[in-house]
């Protein structure tokens, strides 16, 4: 019935400022952008920024507000990707983490908007 996810949509407060983070620090690829929907080169799985939302007021590393989401990438080395993102300006909420019985090193950054980014390194 399903094949796989087709894309994750973010819904932002200022379409430019989150191209910015997407494209120009983080380093995805734009793929498409227009003031109202813009989507990024992330393999299979298109990731699209909707604007129009409106802005969060703060965001907690303890948040867990029901129907929300969080973006994850996988990444060969998360040290590395953390101290490259960091000398970028990122604001981390978690350093790399060794996540007990999960078998990932984790690290997390907030988007512009509040939304958490996670980086994740596959230990074995």
């Amino acid at each position: 019935m399903f094949k796989q996810i087709d894309y994750a949509m973010v819904i932002v407060s200022d379409m430019t400022r989150s191209i910015e983070f997407y494209r120009d620090i983080l380093g995805i690829p734009l793929k498409f952008e227009s003031p109202e929907w813009t989507e990024f080169l992330t393999g299979t799985t298109t990731l699209a920024l909707h604007g129009g939302g409106i802005p969060r007021t703060a965001y907690s590393a303890a948040d867990k507000e029901a129907g929300t989401c969080s973006i994850g990438f996988n990444v060969d080395d998360v040290d590395k990707t953390y101290e490259a993102l960091k000398a970028r300006g990122i604001n981390f909420v978690m350093p790399p983490t060794q996540r007990e019985g999960e078998g990932i090193k984790l690290a997390v950054c907030i988007d512009p908007d509040g939304l958490p980014v996670s980086f994740a390194q596959l230990i074995s």
